[in-house]
């Protein structure tokens, strides 16, 4: 069954780049495995992927140990607390979920004391909806100024949960908004500020032709979840 799905998400991934003008290669997989277990990573990486994604640090921090002889790069997608941060410093490739001074200060300290620079994402609430985490859209340049002047941190871009129960029209809002303020905060930003991670299973097409450059699909990848998976709508 992950066979046939990453090939069928790979072929909307390149049909939905050509129809819109895109090279395919510009859009990264990150194949979120929160509540799977280590063979279905492995046969998931065995086809070729290579960017996974989690919510939880515990569960990355055993899955990273575990298959830590592949060529993986792990994302961390969901909320994560300042005092779990050390956990994940040491090979996090990217935290799609900065949303405050506080937290990227504590992923600056982290880096500097291991020699390391992170790779971080701003999250934006574009929804607005009260159940999300993220900054509000009016708040996005600051944040991404500031996170941009602290040591051992390279702010790569903007990630953003379409709404959870909206309409097509009202998803691609938000991808459109976040579109938006990536090139908004462009002036303010360093040179490696260009990723778009929005996107899940249900809207990742809509959300290439908005211009995601990362789309986080879960389910589309490795099928039905237990019950251990997120309310929140971090990953899908």
């Amino acid at each position: 069954m992950i066979a046939e799905n990453v090939k069928k998400i790979n072929d909307l991934v390149a049909g939905t780049c050509l129809r819109c003008g895109r090279d395919p290669r510009s859009v990264t997989v990150v194949a979120v495995s929160k509540t799977f277990g280590i063979s279905a990573i492995r046969e998931a990486a065995e086809l070729g992927l290579r960017d996974f994604g989690e919510n939880f640090v515990q569960e990355l921090l055993s899955k990273h140990e575990e298959l830590g002889a592949l060529p993986l790069r792990w994302h961390f997608v969901g909320h994560l607390q300042t005092n779990k941060v050390k956990y994940l410093a040491p090979f996090i490739a990217l935290v799609h979920s900065v949303d405050s001074m506080r937290l990227g200060e504590e992923l600056s300290r982290r880096a500097v004391a291991l020699g390391r620079s992170l790779d971080i994402l701003v999250e934006v609430n574009t929804s607005g909806e009260s159940s999300k985490f993220g900054v509000t859209p009016g708040g996005t340049r600051a944040l991404v100024a500031s996170l941009g002047r602290v040591p051992g941190l390279r702010v790569r871009g903007l990630m953003t949960l379409g709404p959870l129960q909206g309409s097509e029209p009202e998803v691609r809002a938000s991808f459109r908004t976040l579109r938006e303020l990536l090139d908004d905060c462009r002036p303010v930003a360093g040179p490696d500020f260009k990723e778009l991670s929005m996107g899940m299973s249900g809207d990742f097409e809509s959300a290439i032709e908005e211009g995601a450059t990362m789309v986080r699909i879960g389910t589309g990848i490795f099928g039905a979840r237990g019950k251990k998976s997120n309310h929140t709508g971090e990953a899908a």
